[in-house]
Order: structure tokens, then C-alpha cells, then sequence
């Protein structure tokens, strides 16, 4: 049932909140594919109706479960990217920030990239663009250290970031909360082994 109203829905409302507060949760424990849209709606307490005037799909959901992450993810860096600091402390800001950001809304990022594969192929270039954007800015930041030689020049800014965003996808398939170190800690930890790769050698 495709969604028809011209006007796009505002998704900060109670009702779209429910939506993707049970579909997380239920894509989380019972994965995409065996979880229903009559799951969906039964879960938030709301009609087939009401899901369909927010979304138009089942893949509209998970697209938006990724989306609302990346956006605030993309907003957050480009408050880091515009400050006075120097370009180390502006990419260390930012290099524990998307790790902090990423565990708070670890089962939507978990969710994303188990089921990436089942988004329509529109939704999965919109959403790799997106990314891209993001990177390309993160990127800005240490091609910035290395003009300015407080990074190292030798190794492409390309590679740093693809590395580094690797570790990063890769924290849903370890990380447990309650564990010896909280978010902010393990940010902080992967800030600093980007930072000390980047470092010019000394002598």
C-alpha cells in the first residue's frame, strides 16, 4: 500500500517514533525478513494505515532505522569539522564521536548492515552516497593534518578513512554493554590509535 499524501510525513511524531521503536526492536531479535508489517503495527499499537501514511514500506522503515543515525552522525561531525581547534583535535573530536554515537544506536546499525543487502537497489545508492558524504568530510579533516604536516603524507587519506570506518562497522558484531569499558572510553581509544598512525615519525 504505497504511501499517497503529497505532503512528506513528519517522522519526529509519536506515531512514526512507535513504528521504528518496534521495528528495531523486532528486526533485532527476530531479524528483517521473518519480521511482518502485522508484526509492525501490532508491536507499536497503531493501524496498517497509520504506517503506510509515514511509510511506504517495510524497506522504508529500515532505510529510515540507518537514515536517522547518519544524519545525526553527519550533523554532529560538521559542527567538529568547523571548529577553531587544530585539525588533529578536530578529527579526534570526531573519531570518538562516531564511535560514542555509533554504540548508542547499536542495533540500528546492526540492523542496517545485515539487511542492507534487502533495501530496493534506489534506496541502497541513496544510501551509499550518504555515507560517502560523510566520509568525504571526515577524509576533508585529515587531508587538512597532512597540508598543514601534522599528519603523515605517505599513506592515502582514502585508505585512513576506509580502515578506520571499517573498525567502526565492525564494533556491532563485539561490542557488549556492560562490558569493562563504556562508550566514551573505547571512542576515545579509537581516537587515539587513529591519531598516533597518523603522526609523522620522529627523527
Amino acid at each position: 500500500m504505497p504511501r499517497t499524501n503529497r505532503a512528506t510525513p513528519d517522522l519526529g511524531g509519536a506515531v512514526p517514533r512507535r513504528l521504528l521503536a518496534a521495528a528495531t526492536k523486532l528486526f533485532a531479535k527476530h531479524g528483517y525478513d521473518r519480521t511482518s508489517v502485522q508484526d509492525i503495527v501490532d508491536a507499536a499499537g497503531v493501524t496498517k494505515g497509520a504506517l503506510y501514511h509515514y511509510f511506504g514500506s517495510k524497506d522504508d522503515l529500515l532505510h529510515e532505522i540507518y537514515g536517522r543515525v547518519l544524519r545525526l552522525q553527519t550533523e554532529r561531525l560538521e559542527k567538529f569539522a568547523v571548529g577553531e581547534e587544530s585539525a588533529p583535535e578536530r578529527l579526534r573530536a570526531a573519531a570518538a564521536d562516531v564511535v560514542v554515537t555509533t554504540i548508542a544506536n547499536l542495533d540500528d546499525t546492526k540492523i542496517f548492515f545485515q539487511a542492507m543487502h534487502q533495501l530496493s537497489p534506489d534506496k541502497q545508492r541513496a544510501v551509499r552516497a550518504e555515507r560517502r558524504r560523510y566520509h568525504e568530510r571526515f577524509r576533508a579533516l585529515i587531508e587538512e593534518g597532512q597540508r598543514a604536516g601534522a599528519f603523515r603524507d605517505d599513506i592515502s587519506a582514502e585508505v585512513v578513512v576506509d580502515f578506520y570506518f571499517g573498525s567502526v562497522h565492525h564494533l556491532g558484531t563485539w561490542y557488549r554493554r556492560g562490558g569493562p569499558l563504556t562508550a566514551q572510553q573505547l571512542g576515545d581509544d579509537f581516537a587515539e590509535l587513529l591519531l598516533s598512525s597518523l603522526r609523522p615519525a620522529q627523527g
